[in-house]
């Protein structure tokens, strides 16, 4: 299964992000917090589908269970 999120040098100075955009994982999750839909978001950000932010989600909570 290819990752969701991904990290390097040459973008946004290696933050996470969501793979195939130049969205951070910190940018996503804030916006959720903000009280943004997956809907809105992906309205707001293009580059977005809602399946990625899923994705990133789901892997999120895998890390942190993982981390438990």
């Amino acid at each position: 299964m290819k990752s969701w999120i991904v990290s390097d040098k040459e973008h946004l100075g290696g933050a996470p992000r969501v793979r195939d955009t130049r969205i951070s994982v910190a940018l996503l999750l804030e916006s959720l917090a903000a009280g943004m839909t997956i809907s809105e978001i992906v309205q707001a950000y293009p580059s977005l589908t809602k399946e990625a932010i899923r994705g990133v989600l789901a892997e999120l909570a895998r890390e942190k269970e993982k981390a438990a």
